[in-house]
């Protein structure tokens, strides 16, 4: 029997033009909305640990779910102000991103957007003094900076002068592309869609997460497999491109190995295909027999099978491993 024989065909989905692709090998279609996420890391007592934050139960999209800190791109990201607070040049964001077909100026908006999603959903801020200082205790931002920062923004200030005002600069260095997903035209679950390119990030010395409780109500270091763990425990709810990143960082020892590898590593570009085999049904991904892409992006299954809102392998538990 064929195994593609019920798979449907893949559809073209990204933010060019009809039939284009970038280095990556999105191919375009009707453009979903640009958003950036951040995969926080920190080196705990089992060694890597990643930040989830539980969305408010009350929010339209992905309520109660646990996810990385992250949003939509805001036309404020892009905005040329930025300039003069940034620790990069321009090209670098492009160059990082390596998506020739992104202008250098959505390129920028998306490393800002993850920084700012960031610091306003778990209180963690990438900056540091202008002109490459340090901060006074060596330990990042103090309380009364941070409390002065946040009060200037909830006031409507814009971000840019915010930070000159405190005089420092955001440390878009701090953010490396691991990865880049775009939900299908027809979603396994829910309706809406997103281009999201997902960045690598360490835990800044001296800071804490705090979920800012409107839309991010609880904040959770936990090691790549004990999220997994708990969520085929039903202990909590994933999305796949979470489960998904999870599975790929519990390959890691330590938040320096993943950073090194980010470092090193040309973010691939994830359109996962719903499919179908009898009652059978999900997402699968590059390398699957249902894949138009017939080489593997990503290390784990190739394949999610879906039972309700839920995401698992179909091989069980350790098909996460595989």
């Amino acid at each position: 029997m064929n195994p593609s024989a019920n798979c449907p065909k893949a559809e073209p989905s990204a933010t060019r033009a009809p039939g284009a692709t970038d280095a990556t090998g999105c191919e375009a279609d009707r453009p979903p909305r640009a958003s950036a996420s951040v995969l926080l890391l920190r080196d705990g007592s089992a060694g890597l640990e990643v930040l989830l934050l539980r969305r408010h139960p009350g929010t339209e999209v992905l309520g109660g779910v646990y996810v990385f800190p992250g949003g939509k791109l805001d036309a404020a990201d892009c905005d040329a102000a930025w300039l003069a607070a940034l620790d990069q040049p321009e090209a670098d964001f492009a160059h990082q991103l390596n998506e020739p077909q992104t202008s250098g100026e959505q390129a920028r908006g998306l490393h800002l957007a993850a920084l700012r999603e960031l610091y306003e959903e778990a209180g963690v801020l990438l900056a540091a003094p202008a002109g490459g200082g340090a901060w006074p205790s060596g330990l990042g931002p103090s309380p009364a900076f941070s409390q002065g920062l946040l009060q200037a923004l909830q006031q409507g200030r814009p971000w840019p002068e915010v930070l000159g005002l405190h005089g420092v600069q955001a440390r878009t260095a701090a953010l490396r592309p691991w990865s880049r997903w775009i939900t299908p035209r027809n979603p396994v679950v829910g309706t809406a869609r997103f281009d999201t390119r997902f960045f690598l990030a360490l835990l800044p010395p001296g800071q804490q997460a705090v979920p800012d409780q409107r839309e991010a109500v609880e904040a959770l270091w936990l090691s790549p497999r004990a999220a997994l763990q708990r969520h085929w425990a039903q202990e909590l709810e994933l999305i796949a491109p979470q489960l998904m990143a999870l599975a790929e960082l519990a390959r890691f020892e330590s938040a320096a190995a993943a950073w090194q590898q980010a470092l090193g590593r040309r973010a691939p570009c994830i359109e996962p295909t719903p499919f179908a085999e009898g009652a059978l049904r999900g997402l699968c991904y590059p390398g699957d027999p249902c894949h138009a892409q017939p080489t593997r992006l990503l290390p784990g299954p190739t394949r999610l099978r879906v039972l309700g809102r839920r995401f698992e392998p179909v091989d069980g538990f350790e098909g996460w491993f595989a």
